[in-house]
This record gives C-alpha cells, structure tokens and sequence, in this order.
C-alpha cells in the first residue's frame, strides 16, 4: 500500500517527512495540502486529516501521524533506515530532533514567512532582527558539533540529520547563508549527494511561483 503524505513545498517541516520518506525507499505520494488558502484551518481538514491543523501528516492504511519527528520515526520503525546502532544513539538522535524542533527549525520556519510569505507592510524588521539572533546561536551550536564529524549521531545519516536540515535546503532568505558556516555547508553538501536526495519544490507540490 502507498503512503500517502499530507504536504506542501514551502513547508520546512514537510519536506523533512518528505526527504526522509524518499531516501527511504519506502512507496509514497505526496497528497497537497493548501495552506496558503486556508485549507489547514478548516473544518473539514481537522475532522479528515488532522486535528491540529498542520502539515505534514503521513497515512499509511489504517495508521495516522502528524509532527515530522514522530513521521520520521514511524518511517525508520517500517523501513529500518536513519535510526541508530545503539540505545545511546537512538536517544542522542531524540534529543536533536528536540533541540531541532525547538532552537532551530522553529525559527527558521518563522523567520522565512515573515520575511517572504507576508505583506512587507506587515513584517517587524524588530522580530526578524531579534530571530535572526536566535538563528545565529543555533547555527554556531551546529557548526561547532559538525567540526570532526560527517553526521550528527554515528556514522551514517540519520533523523537527526533529515531533521536539522529540514529549512536549510531552502533558496528564500531567513538569515542563513551556507557560505558562512564551513561544516554546516560541507554537511549539506554530502546530505544532497545522498542516492534519491530531491530539493524541497522537486519533492513536494506547491512554490512561491505558483502565487505569483
């Protein structure tokens, strides 16, 4: 049976489900969900598809989850792929896709809509200056971790990489520039040479162009 993946392209968090579902090998489809026209907050969408309101959320027969990281575990769970070797790793995997969730992708999830998905009379050059700060201490934190090391846990990639990544493949700018952040920059490369990678808007339906 093919897993179906609520998702659309300018979602970070879905193209973290998204990478990770086809790095995996697994058979998949993407199924677009329209956010810019609402289609996330309206009845029928909680009632259907998720409750929380969000995207992504992966339906594979009778089993539904919603979140990326609980995505990405179900995936590893099914195809074996991106988990760890040891119980050690496994939780140090956990605590990246936390850290991830909370210190990095947030942020620059955020920070990429104010800055491009709002009217410019609506955008706090305050807030994105006081994020972008935010970005800066989570950048160093990865940079740091990736100086004598290829992947974040082990020696293979795994969630914790699919997940940090997530906003990172992104051409809109959010105060992150790849050139600045020599190991940040080297990481990303071997992540994009891995068999199968795809960017965010050759992987899932729906651009910015499609609004233009």
């Amino acid at each position: 049976m093919t897993i179906k993946l609520y998702c659309f392209g300018e979602s970070g968090n879905s193209y973290k489900a998204a990478l990770a579902l086809e790095l995996s090998g697994l058979e998949w489809e993407p199924i677009y969900v329209d956010f810019f026209n609402g289609e996330t907050r309206t009845p029928e969408y909680r009632a259907n598809v998720n409750a929380m309101g969000e995207a992504p959320v992966l339906v594979d027969g009778d089993f539904r989850v919603s979140q990326s990281g609980a995505i990405q575990a179900y995936i590893t769970e099914k195809s074996g792929k991106f988990g760890g070797k040891t119980r050690e790793e496994n939780y140090d995997i956990l605590r990246w896709v936390l850290w991830d969730n909370h210190k990095l992708s947030s942020m620059a999830g955020m920070t990429r809509f104010v800055m491009n998905f709002i009217p410019e009379w609506n955008r706090s050059a305050d807030v994105i200056a006081f994020n972008k700060g935010r970005l800066n201490a989570a950048y160093q934190t990865l940079e740091a971790h990736l100086e004598s090391r290829e992947w974040i846990v082990g020696d293979d990639v795994t969630n914790a990489d699919l997940s940090c990544c997530g906003y990172l493949f992104y051409p809109e700018p959010f105060g992150f520039d790849r050139t600045e952040w020599t190991n940040i920059d080297a990481w990303l490369t071997r992540i994009s040479e891995l068999p199968g990678w795809k960017p965010p808007y050759d992987l899932m339906p729906g651009n910015p162009s499609d609004r233009a």
